[in-house]
């Protein structure tokens, strides 16, 4: 019987270095494991340097990569405003991966083709949407997945030292097959709309009517009769071109106007464009969740080693039962495989960024 590849562990702790000794006293390193991730609560990013050191000296392992958040997800764990810490580690073929950041750009990896890469990002950092579609056009695969730190304190992400602003984290080569799946947290609602007349994150109308209209009517006359009710549960989705007839970018709208019949979302849109309105519905993001996950499981050709996953921050016990169901889902869809992950502002996804989705990168 081969030895695993992958180990994790998770912990709770208001301590970093407490935290971060319970995960290493719960983790069975691999020998000759290479490559650690490692996703901590913002109650502890002001010790990020010292847990870091901590998981290096104890493990042996030199490169890290990871992010602060909100909340951090282990395998079949998790944990959203509380001192934890999810941890894992991984034996990669050697030459297969680059850890970067702006301190180490990508464009001084040692790999010959870098294939996939999985990305930490400062939500404050200009362009994001931009940057995210300029380091997927860097991998071979177009395929880039991860997350927008989430904290309420200090903001930093993990690669290979405690770095803050702009992107990181870790490309790998072919030789280290990965495949993923997107869930969405929304239910579409029925109808396309077509963009007719908008000023930059303001939308005038939609098909040549006042876009408050359209708005209220995907909402429905319960919905509609409450408009601050309805800002908050119905959202305006973007539909991915090249994607999936389903897919969508979810935008909050950020502002109603029932005397001019405006609406404003925090995204620009221009005239021409479509869109559509969905639903914040627990039970379709449940129901897409299952969906998801035997989607991607009926797809692999190999049982997954290890895996990592990204979730809104919105979603967790906000949309489901608690905290840890999508975990605990992803256990139950592929077996108590290593995992980590957290809670983001923003989940990245190819060469996208969403909102209210979860995304999940399995090493297989």
């Amino acid at each position: 019987m081969s030895t695993p590849a992958f180990a994790s562990a998770f912990a709770l702790s208001e301590e970093a270095l407490a935290a971060a000794s319970a995960c290493l006293e719960r983790l069975v390193v691999p020998p000759e494991a290479n490559l650690g991730f490692v996703y901590f609560s913002d109650r502890l990013s002001l010790h990020a340097e010292a847990l870091v050191a901590r998981l290096r000296a104890g493990t042996g392992i030199a490169h890290w990569v990871g992010s602060v958040a909100v909340g951090v997800c282990g395998r079949g764990a998790a944990a959203i405003d509380q001192g934890a810490v999810s941890v894992m580690v991984g034996r990669f073929p050697p030459e297969s991966f680059h850890v970067f950041s702006g301190r180490q750009p990508l464009s001084g990896s040692s790999l010959h083709q870098p294939y996939f890469a999985v990305v930490h990002a400062d939500p404050a950092t200009p362009d994001m949407t931009d940057l995210i579609a300029d380091m997927a056009g860097k991998v071979s695969s177009g395929f880039v997945t991860g997350g927008l730190s989430s904290s309420r304190a200090r903001v930093v992400q993990i690669a290979d030292g405690v770095v803050s602003g702009g992107i990181s984290g870790v490309a790998f080569s072919p030789a280290v097959p990965v495949a993923t799946r997107l869930t969405q947290g929304c239910a579409a609602l029925p109808g396309r709309h077509l963009v007719t007349r908008a000023e930059g994150n303001i939308i005038v109308t939609l098909d040549s009517r006042p876009a408050l209209d359209a708005f209220k009517a995907a909402a429905g006359p319960e919905l509609a009769a409450n408009l601050r009710e309805a800002a908050a549960r119905v959202l305006v989705g973007i539909p991915v071109s090249g994607s999936e007839a389903d897919d969508y970018t979810v935008r909050n709208i950020v502002a109603l106007d029932p005397q001019s019949g405006m609406i404003a979302i925090d995204e620009e849109v221009e005239a021409g464009a479509s869109l559509l309105f969905c639903r914040r519905d627990p039970g379709a993001a449940l129901e897409d969740m299952h969906r998801a996950l035997a989607s991607l499981k009926a797809s692999l050709r190999a049982a997954p080693q290890a895996a990592l996953y990204v979730s809104c921050l919105g979603r967790g016990g906000n949309t489901f039962e608690e905290d840890a169901t999508e975990p605990k889902l992803i256990r139950a869809a592929f077996g108590d495989i290593p995992l980590a992950g957290f809670f983001a502002n923003g989940e990245i996804s190819r060469d996208h960024l969403y909102g209210y989705t979860g995304v999940l990168t399995l090493f297989l």
